[in-house]
């Protein structure tokens, strides 16, 4: 059991890029328009905040066609590997007329069919799409995949009313009170549940009936839910995928051999983040044991790390 675990630890340990692909749509409205593209540009900012690692595209008004699109995807495609992670972030305005869901973007839409096509032919494992758009949730049946993670801001295509979901997942990227376990890394999970809460709060203080209800299914299956934990079974893959993970001054500085090392320890305490997730569902004896496993691989990086 021991070795099994340890070999576990090993595998999350190994160094990957991370893809981020922010894409703004049609705005329709000259507020919109402004708005949809300083989102866009604030998620550049801080994701770009991750360091090297972090490859990060954004395709924000004229450029956000669907050629532009689906060439950034097919670049990824050629170039990201199996232990890689890809991020979709999109913003803006969608439809659904009842069979298709489209993103509104210049020139043709693209359908959650299309993306899903793209998505697909990338060999990264881990993948994240965060559908932060009127109508969001019709794209569900189409993504949905085994090891993707889908957000989405509403629940349902005819939840047609333009989202405010997309400005607090934007501020889950800047705002500290979203790393909820204060490990110094903001998981998908965490932003979910920050930008959802928030979204909540919003409609709340100002006395409005919610138009839109953020979902997440990470299980594979078309049907997400609005509080994922271990009882439902989703949540436990958004949790060990992280979003922004700042490279600090410190990191900036190391040699490869020890940047390597401080990846292995931040995916270390990723494993144990999905391991505390699942606590609740677990005996509590293969709980210590897993724990005490990870740790102690978690112990014997940190030395290295300081040596």
């Amino acid at each position: 059991m021991r070795l099994l675990l340890l070999l576990a630890a090993a595998a999350v340990s190994a160094s990957g890029a991370n893809y981020f692909v922010t894409i703004a749509g049609l705005g329709g409205t000259p507020e919109y328009e402004a708005q949809f593209a300083k989102w866009a540009s604030d998620l550049d900012h801080e994701l770009k905040s991750n360091g090297p690692a972090a490859r990060v595209t954004t395709l924000s008004g004229n450029a956000a066609t669907r050629q532009q699109i689906e060439r950034a995807l097919i670049t990824i495609a050629s170039e990201a590997r199996p232990e890689d992670s890809v991020a979709l972030l999109l913003i803006g305005h969608g439809s659904f007329d009842g069979t298709d869901y489209k993103f509104n973007v210049p020139g043709p839409d693209v359908t959650a069919r299309d993306f899903a096509r793209l998505l697909n032919a990338i060999p990264a494992k881990r993948q994240l799409v965060v559908n932060m758009t009127s109508c969001s949730g019709a794209s569900l049946p189409a993504l949905a995949r085994k090891d993707r993670i889908v957000i989405t801001a509403t629940k349902s295509g005819t939840e047609k009313n333009a989202t405010v979901f997309a400005r607090y997942w934007v501020d889950a990227l800047k705002d500290p009170a979203a790393d909820a376990d204060k490990n110094g890394t903001v998981s998908a999970l965490e932003a979910f549940r920050y930008a959802e809460g928030k979204t909540n709060t919003y409609f709340e203080s100002e006395k409005l009936l919610a138009t839109e209800h953020a979902m997440l299914s990470d299980s594979g299956s078309a049907k997400a839910v609005h509080d994922p934990k271990p009882e439902n079974g989703q949540g436990l893959i958004a949790a060990a995928f992280p979003l922004m993970r700042p490279e600090t001054g410190v990191a900036r500085n190391l040699g490869p051999e020890k940047r390597n090392l401080v990846t292995r320890k931040q995916n270390l305490e990723a494993e144990i983040d999905r391991l505390k997730y699942r606590k609740a569902a677990m005996p509590a004896d293969d709980y210590r044991q897993q724990l005490t496993a990870l740790l102690l691989e978690l112990a014997k990086t940190q030395a290295e790390i300081d040596r």
